[in-house]
């Protein structure tokens, strides 16, 4: 069957081939260009993740973190963006060029060597195949955030969720799965990537076991099951539990956090979008006001332009590149918000207060305590929603936060129009691109 994945294996094979010409030699026959070593293997996976690990922008722009002026909103030529930014449920007619395509190229590129592990018997390619599963799982993962609603155990069985390609055949036909299978292969992907690979790499861009143990707190996180976010979240802790101090960094820097840093447990970064620029990005003065004079993200996350805006400059790059990076800080969220949830206030203040004494002046700060579960969750809710600003997590937790009941209402008013993105609305999973609907029959999210 042909679809839009063979042009897009057409299009990876054919700049793979011209970019790995100096380690695999032209050869007559074209089968002996098929990376069938390990050595090849890993370079595919290095050579792909190196440059083209880059994550979705569609739910940041959708989520409420940042605004635009009305001048910058017209000088936006992205269509898509634009309409992103104000949930107009318009679907997009191409794949060429968004997040659908990027997810499944990256996939195809794990499925790839992971059919080759198997097909050529490559010895001692336990890591690699880690590393393959980790990446496969934490790519479907990023794609439910944006093209699945939120996982409710109740409805998951029946809930769109992805088509599963774990093949790198392009002529098997795409199909829907339900969201209970999807996360369920996220799980198994990741569970057996743990088994798999080392507790550090030669490259941090190389999944790691804490990688793997990070991504299911995540996940699970996100599913709800707040037991399991909090074994896997101590886990990961227990292989890399490493934070930065604050204190050490320079606030006058343009960009004071380091990339490769630390805390990072598998570096990624948005795709370039006009909307989400260093200079057109704005933070409002609410969220500003936030954070304690004392509170050293205040001078580390913002900085004011010559108009007396707030832009944001704690990228976790070292520059101007958005990080949506798994790192050791939102773990400790995911373990404080666990605890919190399953009434442990005691631990989840203690866990949050771990991550805290790290972000403020020395000297300077006092723990926070709490008085009931409720209180807990909402200031630990409150610094999570301060310490992962621009890390791409903030849709997913206000999807999951309206299906507990939190009812969150979205509202921008751009040029005079008000355009309002109730909680739980179907707009929340985004419009596949039309293009692959066309092509493959799948069922399009509901709007």
């Amino acid at each position: 069957m042909k679809n839009i994945f063979l042009k897009l294996f057409a299009l990876w094979a054919l700049c793979s081939i011209i970019a790995c010409s100096d380690f695999l030699e032209e050869k007559s026959d074209s089968r002996l260009a098929t990376p069938v070593t390990l050595e090849d293997n890993q370079a595919l996976m290095d050579r792909t993740f190196n440059t083209v690990l880059s994550n979705s922008i569609s739910g940041q722009i959708s989520a409420d973190e940042i605004y635009i002026t009305d001048a910058d909103y017209g000088n936006l030529t992205n269509e898509f963006e634009k309409r992103l930014y104000t949930w107009q449920p318009s679907e997009v007619s191409s794949s060429d060029e968004n997040d659908w395509g990027s997810c499944y190229r990256r996939i195809n590129v794990c499925n790839t060597v992971l059919y080759n592990i198997e097909h050529y018997q490559i010895a001692g390619a336990e890591n690699l195949k880690g590393q393959a599963l980790a990446l496969r799982a934490a790519i479907y993962l990023e794609a439910t955030q944006i093209y699945c609603l939120v996982y409710n155990e109740n409805t998951a069985n029946t809930d769109l969720g992805l088509p599963l390609r774990l093949d790198p055949d392009m002529n098997i036909p795409s199909k829907r799965s339900s969201l209970k299978e999807t996360y369920s292969q996220i799980i198994n992907d990741l569970k057996e990537a743990a088994t798999l690979l080392p507790d550090a790499q030669i490259a941090l861009i190389r999944p790691s076991k804490a990688t793997a143990l990070g991504y299911l707190s995540r996940t699970y996180l996100f599913m709800g099951d707040y037991q399991n976010a909090l074994e896997y979240g101590k886990q990961t802790l227990s292989v890399n539990d490493k934070l930065l101090d604050f204190n050490t960094l320079n606030s006058s820097d343009s960009y004071p956090i380091k990339s490769m840093n630390i805390e990072i447990l598998l570096p990624s970064s948005m795709v370039y979008s006009q909307f989400l620029s260093s200079s057109m990005a704005k933070i409002s003065q609410f969220l500003y006001n936030t954070y304690d004079n004392n509170d050293l993200r205040k001078s580390i996350y913002f900085r004011f332009n010559t108009a007396q805006q707030i832009l944001f400059k704690g990228n976790y790059s070292g520059g101007a590149t958005r990080m949506t990076c798994l790192a050791t800080d939102e773990v400790y969220l995911n373990i404080a918000e666990s605890y919190a949830r399953l009434n442990d206030v005691s631990k989840a203040m203690e866990t949050l207060n771990g991550l805290l004494k790290t972000r403020w002046k020395t000297g300077t700060y006092s723990p926070m305590t709490a008085n009931s579960q409720v209180e807990a969750l909402n200031i630990i809710l409150k610094e999570r929603r301060k310490e992962l600003l621009f890390r791409g997590l903030r849709w997913s937790d206000l999807k999951r936060y309206n299906r507990d009941g939190a009812g969150i209402s979205l509202e921008r008013i751009v040029n005079g129009t008000t355009y309002i993105l109730p909680p739980n609305d179907l707009r929340y999973a985004i419009a596949i691109p039309e293009d692959i609907i066309k092509m493959t029959g799948m069922p399009q999210n509901p709007r």
